[in-house]
């Protein structure tokens, strides 16, 4: 007998309820808040969105949300996962405390736990692999409820590289946990279909409370795998071909999470903000008109890798068309949502509050971007760090790119004409590092 994702999901449901009926730490306002939703996509940057002038993949509804929002041209993310992650969570750049691939730090004041206090019902769905071996995890992180892919386990066999290998699907019949259980029954279900339905049930749930949805996706990090209703969703199998297919499934995926906010009333409370983890895979070559043929950077701190898709929406908050050209990055989630929830921006984030910037005051924006990027962080040796205005790029050992003549990097500008532009972005650099 089938059993609906409704059912399959239903005890789930029901747990997380009772979970978050305790005392808020703060009690609600007399007046709602305003709902955020955050989605973040895996493996997937600007070049493969139709607003960023793409025609090789179809992404009608980020489109949308942006010709009805604010369109980032400059958003930078980490280049991987999990520094991208800790980042955006707790607003920190990652030499202060990014401490392991895969792992979260949960003395950490994330931005869940800031809204848990200000009286948010919260929730995560999507991509965890932050607690190894503990279901705890998210609880810890802020979350009141979660339903989530990538629990790390001891026993579980490693690959050559140290990763888990085990780590059971994520999209057909996948390995999916929901507030500290095995979900059950998802022979032949689609992942990202079971995250929508448990963020559509939340919101519903919770609709006349102020909430935070984190929807980390599944989508599109590889394997490559067909997608429901392709002509290989029977057969399945593993190809790049299937990425563009991806994409499309991706933008369904964001859809749903906007029509439910729509049926329940809820847009023009809420602020909505889609965007990437990092750059595309390096197996993937996309093209885009006036780049040429953009290969996937995923893992290097170059444009490729770090050059990500941004939407921010909200109905009558954010003028639609809004184009932002001012760069930004992962720190600045964390102030904007504590402006949004009519908080104090605390004092231990490094990032700037993106309200002004969207809402028409560009000229507040705070010109700059920093990385500080290590694969492996146990060594501050192996961070490399850099600062960008967009058109130069200069690295913590010196080396300095002109990126409106050399996107990739390749040939370092050096010599008198170079000083300026040095004497410029090395004060940036050193007052950031100076922060503990």
């Amino acid at each position: 007998m089938d059993i609906s994702r409704r059912e399959m999901l239903g005890t789930c449901v029901a747990t997380g309820a009772m979970l978050a009926t305790g005392p808020a730490l703060a009690q609600a306002p007399a007046r709602k808040r305003p709902n955020i939703v955050l989605i973040l996509a895996d493996d997937i940057a600007y070049e493969c969105y139709g607003a960023y002038g793409s025609t090789h993949y179809r992404t009608p509804r980020f489109d949308a949300l942006a010709r009805e929002g604010a369109l980032f041209t400059h958003a930078y993310a980490q280049p991987l996962c999990t520094p991208s992650r800790v980042q955006l969570m707790t607003g920190k750049y990652n030499f202060r405390n990014y401490v392991k691939f895969g792992v979260l730090d949960f003395a950490e004041h994330t931005f869940a736990k800031m809204l848990k206090e200000a009286g948010y019902k919260t929730c995560i769905a999507g991509k965890w692999q932050l607690s190894p071996g503990d279901l705890d995890g998210p609880r810890k992180a802020g979350f009141d409820e979660y339903l989530l892919w990538h629990f790390q386990f001891e026993g579980q066999a490693r690959t050559n590289a140290g990763e888990f290998a085990d780590k059971g699907s994520r999209y057909k019949s996948p390995k999916l946990y929901c507030n500290g259980k095995r979900v059950e029954n998802t022979e032949g279900k689609y992942g990202p279909d079971l995250c929508d339905e448990f963020i559509a049930e939340f919101m519903e749930r919770n609709k006349s409370e102020p909430f935070l949805v984190y929807y980390p996706m599944i989508l599109v990090h590889e394997p490559y795998e067909p997608v429901p209703g392709s002509p290989d969703w029977e057969s399945g199998g593993k190809d790049t071909r299937h990425f563009p297919d991806m994409v499309h499934y991706m933008d369904k995926c964001i859809g749903r999470v906007v029509d439910k906010l729509d049926a329940l009333g809820l847009r023009e409370n809420t602020l909505i903000i889609v965007t990437g983890d990092n750059g595309t895979g390096r197996e993937i070559t996309s093209p885009l008109p006036g780049r040429g043929v953009v290969k996937g950077g995923k893992g290097t701190m170059t444009d490729a890798g770090t050059h990500v898709g941004f939407v921010a929406n909200w109905p009558g908050r954010i003028k639609p068309g809004t184009v932002v050209n001012s760069p930004i990055d992962f720190s600045d989630l964390l102030p904007t949502m504590a402006d949004v929830a009519g908080l104090p921006i605390p004092d231990y984030a490094d990032g700037q509050n993106l309200m002004p910037i969207m809402t028409g005051r560009e000229d507040k924006a705070r010109g700059w971007v920093f990385m500080s990027y290590a694969r492996n962080p146990e060594s501050q040796a192996d961070y490399r760090h850099f600062v960008s205005d967009t058109h130069w790029k200069l690295y913590s050992d010196g080396t300095l790119f002109d990126l409106s003549k050399d996107i990739d990097e390749q040939n370092p500008v050096s010599g008198a004409d170079s000083e300026d532009v040095r004497n410029r972005l090395q004060p940036i650099l050193d007052k950031v590092l100076k922060r503990k």
